[in-house]
């Protein structure tokens, strides 16, 4: 793909459509439900079989009521039904679902009553989770997931208090660069995209390289919301939010190719625009590993030991990244990105090695005589 892709603002008005975020979850469990044996190596084109980078695994019967956790079935039925009628995404249902199941099955709270648990029941499960070595912002994530479960039992009358309200949350890195590829890096990636669903897969990363889609919405993607005569994408992002996308030319190009190539769902009515070997909407998993997998042969040329660790997230970065040194205001960076607050845009606005070298060049030193020193 030699073609040059540029991008520009333009708006279209939103479409409605039915309630993806709950018609994915029976799409969830049907390609998570074998998910060692739903990815298979020519989903990417490549031969290793390895771990998903991005998310933290979870069970297959993670949305199904642990036995071992009956004494709390109630709980934890109306804790699903509240962040439903909330509004929240399959995806993060599963992920607090995991977080409290987790939680609930830890050594200092099994079997409790609920309305007997503290502060410390709370800091003891998170400091345990700390002890297994997960991230500030994973830690963060499993104390948001419990008192969001306290908070919910609150409203519905199932419990008196909340244990996870008034603790801190874990300080995070700060200022760090966020790690992106460079238009050449980029180029040189896409270049290692094969494989038997090739088009397929080059689609998925132009979208997140040059449109900014998250991982999550482009699993969420239906053929209709591309308008091929106005070349708009219509893309459903966090917050129930829809934001309209102009899509590259050479973008489109590739896109259309990929719609008429599109392989046949297995159910009648499969309305997702990306398909798997399967049949079924490709998962966010999928999309990782395929990323995961690609990220590989492109860096295959390096020592394991000095490979960046770049994910599929981190072609959303390389768009951000772009947008802004061709001079893009922040404003319009922000709509684009689907960012609800412009201070989540501005850890973009990081300025490089070369650039900081560039800056300094221009200075000019003097340096007092030193002592002795005669004048020249």
């Amino acid at each position: 793909m030699n073609r040059k892709i540029t991008s520009s603002m333009s708006a279209a008005p939103a479409s409605h459509r039915r309630n993806i975020y709950e018609n994915t979850d029976e799409e969830y469990k049907e390609t998570n439900s074998n998910r060692r044996t739903d990815y298979d190596k020519n989903e990417a084109g490549s031969s290793r079989s390895g771990q998903y980078r991005d998310e933290p695994h979870y069970d297959n019967n993670s949305d199904d009521e642990d036995e071992s956790l009956s004494v709390y079935s109630e709980e934890l039925k109306a804790f699903q039904d509240w962040m439903k009628d909330a509004g929240y995404t399959g995806y993060t249902r599963r992920s607090y679902n995991h977080d409290v199941h987790e939680f609930l099955s830890s050594h200092s709270v099994y079997g409790k009553p609920l309305d007997d648990l503290k502060k410390r029941h709370v800091l003891s499960y998170l400091s345990g989770a700390r002890s297994r070595g997960v991230s500030d912002s994973t830690r963060n994530r499993k104390h948001a997931a419990v008192s969001c479960f306290f908070k919910a039992l609150i409203e519905m009358e199932l419990a008196s208090h909340n244990p996870a309200a008034g603790i801190k949350k874990a300080k995070t890195e700060q200022n760090k660069e966020p790690l992106y590829l460079d238009q050449s890096r980029l180029t040189t990636f896409l270049q290692s995209v094969d494989g038997k669903y090739r088009t397929r897969n080059l689609t998925v990363f132009l979208l997140m390289a040059y449109m900014g889609l998250r991982v999550g919405e482009v699993h969420l993607l239906n053929v209709q919301d591309y308008n091929d005569e106005r070349r708009t994408l219509q893309v459903f992002g966090k917050g129930r939010k829809w934001r309209t996308l102009p899509v590259p030319e050479a973008v489109a190009d590739v896109l259309n190719t990929c719609i008429r190539e599109r392989l046949t769902p297995w159910r009648d009515g499969e309305q997702a625009l990306f398909i798997s070997q399967k049949g079924s909407r490709l998962s966010i998993r999928n999309i990782q590993q395929i990323a995961a997998d690609t990220f590989d042969r492109f860096q295959s040329d390096i020592e394991p030991s000095r490979r960046l660790p770049y994910s599929s997230h981190k072609l959303r970065h390389s768009f951000a990244t772009m947008l802004l040194r061709q001079g893009t205001d922040l404003r319009t960076v922000q709509e684009l990105l689907g960012h609800s607050s412009i201070q989540t845009t501005i850890i973009y606005t990081h300025v490089s090695s070369r650039e900081k070298e560039a800056a300094i060049s221009q200075l000019h030193v003097e340096l007092p005589k030193m002592e002795g020193e005669e004048d020249a």
